[in-house]
């Protein structure tokens, strides 16, 4: 609150007072910020899921999957066979991507770690632009030094 004492001028008539009381404004805001903070209703940020209880059963059909590995060589295999070429990586990814999704292996690349990144991700890369998507990277621990 501001509070006008006496004119600097020694004038008995008093000054106009020519700023803004600002307070009952401010205290109109505030009074208006705490009805819209109450009024809000409080967020929860959490998904209600109806999970089935008990355990599954057990799975019946083992999957079958492809190794995937790539020497320090930068040698392809696919279980265990070697790969010529990466047009034969295609070809073989291109047959897998043709069978149906229940039906497809689960493909597991272990690349060695002083294999070429470009070798991997050419790989990946090929999983990829197939639509294949039960594929894993395994054995990292071989990189945890």
């Amino acid at each position: 609150m501001g509070m006008n004492v006496g004119s600097s001028s020694g004038d008995s008539e008093p000054e106009v007072m020519m700023d803004i009381n600002t307070t009952p404004l401010i205290d109109v805001m505030l009074v208006l910020l705490i009805m819209l903070i109450i009024t809000i209703p409080i967020q929860l940020h959490a998904i209600n899921l109806d999970l089935p209880t008990g355990t599954p059963p057990p799975q019946t059909v083992q999957p079958q999957i492809v190794k995937i590995d790539i020497d320090e060589k930068n040698q392809i295999f696919f279980n265990a066979e070697p790969v010529a070429t990466m047009q034969d990586v295609d070809y073989r990814l291109s047959e897998i991507a043709k069978l149906d999704f229940a039906s497809q292996p689960e493909l597991h690349l272990r690349p060695n770690k002083d294999a070429r990144y470009d070798v991997v991700a050419g790989v990946m890369a090929s999983v990829q632009r197939y639509g294949l998507t039960k594929f894993g990277i395994v054995g990292a621990e071989q990189f945890i030094e």
